[in-house]
């Protein structure tokens, strides 16, 4: 994958936090590509993809981030459960 070089300003105070440029720019791209993903306009695929690492491990950075997987509408999540009430309950003995 090809990469654009993008100037952009940042706080110096954040520089003096012990930030170093990569780990800026690592963010800066998580961000991104997180942000684009909650927008719908990424899946979940092309998000791992985007960062280099694989659907499991992008799905596992949305746990860390707190960022719901599945959004449901109410009205969705009352359909679904709806759905597993109505499953037969089966017992291992």
């Amino acid at each position: 994958m090809t990469n654009t070089t993008l100037e952009i300003q940042l706080p110096t105070p954040l520089l003096r936090l012990g930030i170093s440029r990569e780990e800026i720019s690592h963010r800066i791209t998580e961000w991104l590509v997180l942000s684009l993903f909650v927008e719908e306009r990424i899946s979940s695929g092309k998000a791992g993809q985007l960062l280099g690492i694989s659907r499991i491990e992008f799905l596992a950075l949305l746990r860390k981030h707190s960022i719901a997987y599945v959004d449901y509408t109410e009205d969705e999540l009352a359909d679904e459960w709806q759905a597993v009430a109505g499953l037969p309950v089966t017992r291992k003995e």
